[in-house]
């Protein structure tokens, strides 16, 4: 646990997704597969929180989301939030889109990766969720659906006006957001919405292989690195250059860059232990 964490506890139960942590790898799986794993107030509210204690455990390098059943996430849950917003004043509307937009800001500021594993569908809020992530895996029947024009918002929601462009280019992102169509797994993948394309059948084991591989590597070295990228999407090249000069000087005094060196000229493979 970091020394930094102060008096608060961490969370002992999520209510609203099974979550579980193994030899590193921290996993979160959406559960309401009657629903295709739709999201409520509660669960938004909860991945928030979550993300924001994550890197403060002590017993995570990476993080894998992940859908029960038949789809990842098929978005906002109709009746229980579009239904209730319907009833609730503009002042609750702000606070909870300000809040399904804090989930994002978190997995993008938790500096553990997070690996998607998409099975079936991924849409509206589900389709940010898997954007926001650093890695998308998709089964090969997995497909995106940026939808929130077709159900009469802007396509713009929960910063994927800003993420999308950055990976897939302005031209599809407004091909994506404006029309809300459905996108499938190999077309993302052309595109490079998509890491990597697999069988159905072999989806939990390639997001395993993947996740085992960030946790067993030199994890300092990949959450820096995800930091960095982050923080580098809005400065400019003279400024972007030092702070990584500022990172790298840092990491050279790493203990995992010790121990290349070591490893190195005693001819054997790094024991990583990501400090």
């Amino acid at each position: 646990m970091s020394r930094f964490r102060a008096s608060a506890d961490f969370t002992e139960r999520w209510n609203n997704f099974e979550f579980a942590v193994e030899a590193g790898v921290a996993t979160v799986t959406l559960s309401r597969p009657e629903k295709l794993n739709a999201l409520t107030f509660d669960a938004y509210a909860d991945l928030r929180d979550l993300l924001g204690e994550l890197p403060h455990r002590g017993d995570a390098r990476v993080l894998v989301l992940a859908g029960r059943g038949r789809g990842f996430c098929s978005g906002g849950d109709v009746e229980e939030i579009i239904g209730e917003l319907q009833r609730l004043p503009t002042a609750d509307h702000l606070e909870f889109t300000r809040m399904s937009g804090g989930v994002v800001k978190a997995m993008r500021d938790c500096p553990l990766p997070i690996v998607a594993a998409v099975n079936g569908v991924a849409a509206g809020a589900g389709s940010v969720l898997a954007l926001a992530s650093d890695f998308r895996l998709l089964a090969r029947s997995a497909s995106f659906a940026f939808l929130f024009t077709r159900v009469g918002l802007a396509g713009a929601d929960m910063g994927s006006a800003y993420l999308l462009p950055r990976l897939v280019g302005f031209g599809r992102a407004m091909e994506l957001l404006v029309l809300g169509e459905e996108l499938t797994a190999e077309r993302a993948l052309e595109i490079g919405l998509a890491t990597q394309v697999v069988d159905d059948d072999e989806l939990p084991a390639a997001a395993g292989a993947l996740a085992r591989q960030l946790a067993d590597g030199p994890a300092l070295a990949y959450s820096t690195t995800k930091v960095l990228l982050t923080r580098e999407l809005d400065l400019d090249l003279a400024g972007a250059i030092e702070l990584e000069a500022l990172g790298q000087a840092l990491m050279m005094q790493s203990e995992d860059h010790r121990e290349f060196y070591a490893a190195w000229s005693d001819g054997r493979r790094p024991a990583w232990t990501g400090r």
